[in-house]
């Protein structure tokens, strides 16, 4: 049996999120049905996270074991074939037994974007979150700082979650705006459940002067959900890179 890495690019929009469910659409079945047409087997993926319906990704990574002979710099293209056109397999490359997409990853970075314009946009409605007023960058900037470093993010986390700890390591946020949308980046060894798109939500409300700087401060305090910010929209938020050991 070799142990295949496979890095996936996909655009979330129809789909129910990455992991297989009895109702729905995913991204996990998608990929697991491409791969039963290919090898004739019912394989098992291993992602490096979930993601929720309507998210997007540029760098997701999974592993899987087959017994097929198919060469693995072709296979690829070869599981492209059988995926739709909003999934794709960039890169395959065979790797250590041992290697689980999940277990071994060492930090996540995310991307969010936001639209700043009084008008929906028809190409980004399904890759951002419009806003129709202005927001103040600087405040925005200030309140980034905020968050990097180790902290107990149980504020920013939707309830749904079983994980044992909340504490968590934010290396950078990066800001960039370009005409009217505002991207976002975030690197981390790992996020909460919706963390990220909560501590969006937290700096669009400080944007735009509901809540003040302090609001951060009190939240990573105190771990009361209620003085974070709103839950940002899916649609805006992409996996952007899984960073694992060298080892693999």
């Amino acid at each position: 049996m070799r142990n295949i890495m496979i890095k996936i690019e996909y655009d979330g929009t129809n789909y129910n999120g990455w992991q297989i469910q009895p109702n729905g659409i995913t991204i996990q079945g998608e990929i697991k049905k491409a791969l039963k047409k290919l090898t004739g087997e019912d394989l098992n993926i291993n992602g490096s996270g979930r993601t929720d319906a309507k998210v997007h990704a540029r760098g997701q990574v999974a592993n899987f074991y087959t017994a097929s002979n198919i060469p693995v710099g072709g296979f690829a293209r070869a599981i492209n074939h059988f995926l739709p056109q909003d999934i794709a397999v960039l890169e395959a490359k065979e790797v250590s037994k041992d290697f689980h997409a999940r277990y071994w990853a060492e930090g996540k970075m995310y991307g969010y974007q936001l639209y700043i314009y009084p008008q929906r946009s028809p190409l980004l409605r399904n890759h951002s979150y419009h806003i129709t007023y202005e927001l103040d960058i600087a405040k925005i900037e200030e309140a980034v700082k905020l968050f990097i470093g180790t902290h107990d993010f149980k504020a920013f986390m939707s309830s749904g979650s079983s994980v044992k700890s909340t504490i968590r390591t934010i290396k950078h946020i990066k800001l960039e705006r370009q005409g009217h949308c505002i991207w976002l980046e975030f690197e981390g060894n790992g996020f909460l459940y919706n963390m990220v798109r909560i501590i969006v939500g937290t700096l669009v409300e400080i944007g735009s002067g509901k809540r003040d700087l302090e609001i951060v401060k009190k939240a990573l305090e105190t771990g009361d959900r209620r003085n974070a910010g709103h839950l940002a929209p899916p649609q805006g938020l992409f996996l952007e890179k899984v960073f694992y050991p060298l080892t693999h």
